[in-house]
Protein backbone atom coordinates (compact mmCIF):
# COMPACT_ATOMS: atom_id res chain seq x y z
CA UNK A 1 0.00 0.00 0.00
CA UNK A 2 2.95 2.27 0.59
CA UNK A 3 3.64 2.13 -3.16
CA UNK A 4 0.10 2.92 -4.28
CA UNK A 5 -1.18 -0.63 -4.75
CA UNK A 6 -4.51 -0.61 -2.90
CA UNK A 7 -6.80 -3.64 -2.34
CA UNK A 8 -9.95 -1.56 -2.80
CA UNK A 9 -8.70 -0.20 -6.16
CA UNK A 10 -8.54 -3.07 -8.72
CA UNK A 11 -6.69 -0.95 -11.26
CA UNK A 12 -3.71 -0.73 -8.87
CA UNK A 13 -3.48 -4.45 -7.97
CA UNK A 14 -0.90 -5.32 -10.61
CA UNK A 15 1.25 -2.38 -9.62
CA UNK A 16 2.86 -4.42 -6.83
CA UNK A 17 0.28 -6.01 -4.52
CA UNK A 18 -0.72 -8.95 -6.75
CA UNK A 19 2.87 -10.07 -7.34
CA UNK A 20 3.78 -9.76 -3.67
CA UNK A 21 0.67 -11.69 -2.61
CA UNK A 22 1.42 -14.72 -4.76
CA UNK A 23 5.14 -14.51 -4.06
CA UNK A 24 4.64 -14.39 -0.29
CA UNK A 25 2.12 -17.22 -0.37
CA UNK A 26 4.31 -19.52 -2.44
CA UNK A 27 7.43 -18.89 -0.40
CA UNK A 28 5.34 -19.49 2.73
CA UNK A 29 4.52 -22.97 1.39
CA UNK A 30 8.19 -23.65 0.64
CA UNK A 31 9.20 -22.58 4.15
CA UNK A 32 6.44 -24.73 5.65
CA UNK A 33 7.71 -27.91 4.04
CA UNK A 34 11.37 -27.29 4.87
CA UNK A 35 10.87 -28.23 8.51
CA UNK A 36 8.96 -31.03 10.20
CA UNK A 37 7.34 -28.48 12.49
CA UNK A 38 6.62 -26.03 9.66
CA UNK A 39 2.95 -26.93 9.26
CA UNK A 40 0.41 -29.15 11.00
CA UNK A 41 0.34 -31.84 8.32
CA UNK A 42 4.09 -32.56 8.47
CA UNK A 43 4.03 -34.34 11.86
CA UNK A 44 1.08 -36.36 10.56
CA UNK A 45 3.29 -37.60 7.72
CA UNK A 46 5.94 -38.52 10.28
CA UNK A 47 3.41 -40.50 12.32
CA UNK A 48 1.94 -42.34 9.32
CA UNK A 49 5.41 -43.17 7.97
CA UNK A 50 6.40 -44.58 11.36
CA UNK A 51 3.31 -46.83 11.26
CA UNK A 52 4.84 -48.36 8.13
CA UNK A 53 8.27 -48.72 9.70
CA UNK A 54 9.86 -45.55 8.27
CA UNK A 55 11.46 -43.30 10.89
CA UNK A 56 11.70 -39.58 10.14
CA UNK A 57 13.29 -37.13 12.58
CA UNK A 58 13.26 -33.34 12.61
CA UNK A 59 16.87 -33.21 11.46
CA UNK A 60 16.48 -35.83 8.70
CA UNK A 61 13.47 -33.92 7.31
CA UNK A 62 15.42 -30.64 7.37
CA UNK A 63 18.40 -32.21 5.59
CA UNK A 64 16.16 -33.76 2.94
CA UNK A 65 14.32 -30.49 2.26
CA UNK A 66 17.16 -27.97 2.45
CA UNK A 67 18.55 -28.17 -1.10
CA UNK A 68 15.31 -28.28 -3.14
CA UNK A 69 13.86 -25.70 -0.73
CA UNK A 70 16.68 -23.22 -1.33
CA UNK A 71 16.44 -23.76 -5.09
CA UNK A 72 12.69 -23.14 -4.98
CA UNK A 73 13.20 -19.97 -2.90
CA UNK A 74 15.24 -18.48 -5.73
CA UNK A 75 13.34 -19.94 -8.71
CA UNK A 76 9.70 -19.28 -7.77
CA UNK A 77 9.96 -15.46 -7.35
CA UNK A 78 11.70 -15.36 -10.75
CA UNK A 79 8.98 -17.52 -12.36
CA UNK A 80 6.25 -15.31 -10.91
CA UNK A 81 8.11 -12.22 -12.08
CA UNK A 82 7.96 -13.63 -15.63
CA UNK A 83 4.36 -14.90 -15.67
CA UNK A 84 2.76 -12.29 -13.39
CA UNK A 85 5.10 -9.28 -13.36
CA UNK A 86 4.46 -6.22 -11.22
CA UNK A 87 4.04 -2.93 -13.02
CA UNK A 88 6.32 -1.24 -10.51
CA UNK A 89 9.81 -2.53 -11.32
CA UNK A 90 11.88 -0.40 -8.94
CA UNK A 91 11.37 0.52 -5.29
CA UNK A 92 14.44 2.65 -4.71
CA UNK A 93 13.22 4.18 -1.46
CA UNK A 94 12.23 0.83 0.09
CA UNK A 95 15.41 0.54 2.26
CA UNK A 96 14.89 4.03 3.69
CA UNK A 97 11.21 3.31 4.31
CA UNK A 98 12.04 0.06 6.12
CA UNK A 99 14.73 1.77 8.19
CA UNK A 100 12.26 4.45 9.25
CA UNK A 101 9.72 1.84 10.34
CA UNK A 102 12.35 -0.02 12.36
CA UNK A 103 13.34 3.21 14.04
CA UNK A 104 9.71 3.88 14.96
CA UNK A 105 9.47 0.43 16.56
CA UNK A 106 12.24 1.32 19.01
CA UNK A 107 14.65 -1.00 20.84
CA UNK A 108 13.97 -4.72 21.33
CA UNK A 109 11.88 -5.23 24.43
CA UNK A 110 12.40 -7.73 27.24
CA UNK A 111 9.51 -9.88 26.01
CA UNK A 112 10.92 -9.93 22.50
CA UNK A 113 14.28 -11.13 23.82
CA UNK A 114 12.52 -13.88 25.77
CA UNK A 115 10.60 -14.91 22.67
CA UNK A 116 13.86 -15.09 20.70
CA UNK A 117 15.50 -17.19 23.44
CA UNK A 118 12.52 -19.54 23.54
CA UNK A 119 12.68 -19.93 19.77
CA UNK A 120 16.31 -21.07 19.94
CA UNK A 121 15.50 -23.47 22.80
CA UNK A 122 12.72 -25.00 20.73
CA UNK A 123 14.94 -25.21 17.66
CA UNK A 124 17.64 -26.99 19.68
CA UNK A 125 15.17 -29.48 21.17
CA UNK A 126 13.53 -30.17 17.81
CA UNK A 127 16.94 -30.92 16.32
CA UNK A 128 18.20 -33.07 19.21
CA UNK A 129 14.91 -34.43 20.54
CA UNK A 130 15.74 -38.01 19.59
CA UNK A 131 18.81 -37.93 21.84
CA UNK A 132 16.74 -36.90 24.87
CA UNK A 133 13.56 -38.82 23.95
CA UNK A 134 11.64 -35.55 23.63
CA UNK A 135 9.20 -35.47 20.72
CA UNK A 136 8.04 -32.39 18.80
CA UNK A 137 4.80 -32.10 20.77
CA UNK A 138 6.57 -32.13 24.15
CA UNK A 139 9.01 -29.54 22.84
CA UNK A 140 6.14 -27.24 21.85
CA UNK A 141 4.66 -27.52 25.37
CA UNK A 142 8.06 -26.70 26.88
CA UNK A 143 8.11 -23.52 24.81
CA UNK A 144 4.59 -22.63 25.91
CA UNK A 145 5.51 -23.15 29.58
CA UNK A 146 8.55 -20.88 29.24
CA UNK A 147 6.48 -18.11 27.68
CA UNK A 148 3.82 -18.41 30.38
CA UNK A 149 6.28 -18.46 33.27
CA UNK A 150 8.11 -15.40 31.93
CA UNK A 151 4.80 -13.57 31.34
CA UNK A 152 5.50 -13.15 27.64
CA UNK A 153 2.10 -14.79 27.22
CA UNK A 154 -0.82 -14.92 29.62
CA UNK A 155 -3.37 -17.71 29.85
CA UNK A 156 -5.91 -15.32 28.33
CA UNK A 157 -3.63 -15.02 25.30
CA UNK A 158 -3.56 -18.80 25.00
CA UNK A 159 -7.33 -19.13 25.31
CA UNK A 160 -7.84 -16.42 22.69
CA UNK A 161 -6.03 -18.46 20.02
CA UNK A 162 -9.21 -20.06 18.72
CA UNK A 163 -7.59 -21.14 15.46
CA UNK A 164 -4.87 -23.02 17.33
CA UNK A 165 -7.41 -24.84 19.50
CA UNK A 166 -9.39 -25.79 16.40
CA UNK A 167 -6.20 -27.19 14.87
CA UNK A 168 -5.42 -29.27 17.97
CA UNK A 169 -8.91 -30.79 18.10
CA UNK A 170 -9.17 -31.61 14.40
CA UNK A 171 -5.55 -32.70 14.18
CA UNK A 172 -6.00 -35.22 17.01
CA UNK A 173 -9.23 -36.58 15.52
CA UNK A 174 -7.72 -36.99 12.05
CA UNK A 175 -4.58 -38.68 13.35
CA UNK A 176 -6.59 -41.12 15.46
CA UNK A 177 -8.96 -41.82 12.57
CA UNK A 178 -6.13 -42.54 10.14
CA UNK A 179 -4.32 -44.72 12.67
CA UNK A 180 -7.51 -46.68 13.34
CA UNK A 181 -8.10 -47.18 9.62
CA UNK A 182 -4.60 -48.62 9.38
CA UNK A 183 -5.19 -50.96 12.33
CA UNK A 184 -8.51 -52.13 10.89
CA UNK A 185 -6.89 -52.98 7.58
CA UNK A 186 -8.39 -50.24 5.41
CA UNK A 187 -5.00 -48.83 4.37
CA UNK A 188 -3.79 -52.27 3.39
CA UNK A 189 -6.98 -52.95 1.41
CA UNK A 190 -6.82 -49.60 -0.38
CA UNK A 191 -3.12 -50.11 -1.08
CA UNK A 192 -3.83 -53.50 -2.66
CA UNK A 193 -6.61 -51.95 -4.75
CA UNK A 194 -4.31 -49.33 -6.22
CA UNK A 195 -1.46 -51.81 -6.49
CA UNK A 196 -3.59 -53.96 -8.80
CA UNK A 197 -3.80 -51.00 -11.18
CA UNK A 198 -0.12 -50.06 -11.25
CA UNK A 199 1.49 -53.15 -9.75
CA UNK A 200 2.97 -54.27 -13.07
CA UNK A 201 4.96 -51.06 -13.49
CA UNK A 202 8.54 -50.54 -12.43
CA UNK A 203 8.94 -48.36 -9.35
CA UNK A 204 10.66 -45.66 -11.43
CA UNK A 205 7.45 -45.26 -13.45
CA UNK A 206 5.04 -45.84 -10.57
CA UNK A 207 6.78 -43.22 -8.39
CA UNK A 208 5.89 -40.13 -10.49
CA UNK A 209 2.38 -41.51 -11.10
CA UNK A 210 1.73 -41.74 -7.36
CA UNK A 211 3.14 -38.25 -6.78
CA UNK A 212 1.07 -36.72 -9.59
CA UNK A 213 -2.12 -38.43 -8.39
CA UNK A 214 -1.50 -37.11 -4.89
CA UNK A 215 -0.69 -33.62 -6.17
CA UNK A 216 -3.67 -33.11 -8.50
CA UNK A 217 -6.17 -34.77 -6.16
CA UNK A 218 -5.77 -31.74 -3.93
CA UNK A 219 -8.32 -29.92 -6.09
CA UNK A 220 -10.84 -32.06 -4.19
CA UNK A 221 -9.65 -30.99 -0.73
CA UNK A 222 -10.01 -27.76 1.19
CA UNK A 223 -7.39 -28.71 3.78
CA UNK A 224 -3.86 -30.06 3.54
CA UNK A 225 -4.36 -31.83 6.87
CA UNK A 226 -7.49 -33.62 5.65
CA UNK A 227 -5.74 -34.61 2.42
CA UNK A 228 -2.76 -36.05 4.27
CA UNK A 229 -5.06 -37.95 6.61
CA UNK A 230 -7.03 -39.38 3.70
CA UNK A 231 -4.31 -40.38 1.25
CA UNK A 232 -0.74 -40.18 2.59
CA UNK A 233 -0.59 -43.54 4.36
CA UNK A 234 -2.44 -45.37 1.58
CA UNK A 235 -0.20 -44.04 -1.20
CA UNK A 236 2.92 -44.65 0.86
CA UNK A 237 1.81 -48.22 1.45
CA UNK A 238 1.15 -48.74 -2.26
CA UNK A 239 4.54 -47.36 -3.22
CA UNK A 240 6.44 -49.49 -0.74
CA UNK A 241 4.58 -52.63 -1.84
CA UNK A 242 5.72 -52.19 -5.45
CA UNK A 243 9.32 -51.43 -4.58
CA UNK A 244 9.62 -47.64 -4.31
CA UNK A 245 12.27 -46.80 -1.69
CA UNK A 246 10.28 -46.04 1.45
CA UNK A 247 12.22 -43.00 2.65
CA UNK A 248 12.21 -41.40 -0.80
CA UNK A 249 8.45 -41.76 -1.14
CA UNK A 250 7.76 -40.74 2.46
CA UNK A 251 9.66 -37.49 2.02
CA UNK A 252 8.25 -36.68 -1.41
CA UNK A 253 4.67 -37.26 -0.32
CA UNK A 254 5.43 -35.13 2.74
CA UNK A 255 6.80 -32.31 0.61
CA UNK A 256 3.83 -32.46 -1.77
CA UNK A 257 1.63 -32.06 1.32
CA UNK A 258 2.61 -28.39 1.23
CA UNK A 259 3.34 -27.92 -2.47
CA UNK A 260 -0.18 -28.69 -3.63
CA UNK A 261 -1.43 -25.76 -1.57
CA UNK A 262 -0.41 -23.48 -4.43
CA UNK A 263 -3.16 -24.88 -6.70
CA UNK A 264 -6.24 -23.21 -5.24
CA UNK A 265 -7.29 -20.30 -3.08
CA UNK A 266 -8.51 -22.77 -0.43
CA UNK A 267 -5.71 -25.34 -0.68
CA UNK A 268 -3.72 -24.54 2.47
CA UNK A 269 -4.22 -22.77 5.76
CA UNK A 270 -2.84 -19.34 4.77
CA UNK A 271 -4.48 -19.37 1.32
CA UNK A 272 -7.81 -17.75 2.32
CA UNK A 273 -5.90 -15.02 4.17
CA UNK A 274 -3.75 -14.13 1.17
CA UNK A 275 -6.63 -14.47 -1.29
CA UNK A 276 -8.83 -12.43 1.01
CA UNK A 277 -6.47 -9.47 0.67
CA UNK A 278 -8.19 -8.90 -2.68
CA UNK A 279 -5.10 -8.34 -4.81
CA UNK A 280 -5.36 -11.52 -6.93
CA UNK A 281 -8.51 -12.54 -8.81
CA UNK A 282 -9.70 -16.15 -8.79
CA UNK A 283 -8.71 -16.98 -12.38
CA UNK A 284 -5.18 -15.63 -11.95
CA UNK A 285 -4.76 -17.49 -8.65
CA UNK A 286 -5.67 -20.86 -10.18
CA UNK A 287 -3.70 -20.44 -13.41
CA UNK A 288 -0.56 -19.03 -11.79
CA UNK A 289 -0.91 -21.53 -8.97
CA UNK A 290 -0.90 -24.44 -11.42
CA UNK A 291 2.23 -23.11 -13.13
CA UNK A 292 4.18 -22.46 -9.93
CA UNK A 293 2.96 -25.77 -8.51
CA UNK A 294 4.30 -27.71 -11.50
CA UNK A 295 7.61 -25.84 -11.32
CA UNK A 296 7.97 -26.66 -7.63
CA UNK A 297 6.98 -30.27 -8.25
CA UNK A 298 9.73 -30.52 -10.88
CA UNK A 299 12.29 -28.99 -8.51
CA UNK A 300 11.48 -31.36 -5.68
CA UNK A 301 11.18 -34.51 -7.77
CA UNK A 302 14.29 -33.93 -9.88
CA UNK A 303 16.66 -31.85 -7.77
CA UNK A 304 15.20 -33.15 -4.51
CA UNK A 305 15.35 -36.75 -5.73
CA UNK A 306 19.00 -36.37 -6.80
CA UNK A 307 19.80 -34.76 -3.44
CA UNK A 308 18.20 -37.62 -1.49
CA UNK A 309 20.17 -40.08 -3.61
CA UNK A 310 23.40 -38.17 -2.99
CA UNK A 311 23.00 -38.18 0.80
CA UNK A 312 22.12 -41.88 0.81
CA UNK A 313 18.45 -41.71 1.76
CA UNK A 314 17.69 -44.38 -0.84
Amino acid sequence: MSFGSMPEQPETHRKLGAYLTLNCYNTNLIASLMFLTGTASNPMCQKFALNLGIKISWISWAIAAIVPGLVAFFVIPFVLYKIYPPELKKTGDAPQFAAQKLKEMGAISRNEWMMLLTFFILLFLWMTGDLFSIDATSTAFIGLVILLLTSVLTWDDVKAEKGAWDTIVWFSVLVMMASSLNELGFIGWFSDLIKNQIGGLSWQIAFPIIILVYFFSHYLFASATAHVAAMYAALLGVGISIGIPGLLLAFMLGFVGSLYGTLTHYGHGPAPVFFGSGYVDLKSWWIKGLITGLVMLFIYMVIGGLWLRLIGYF
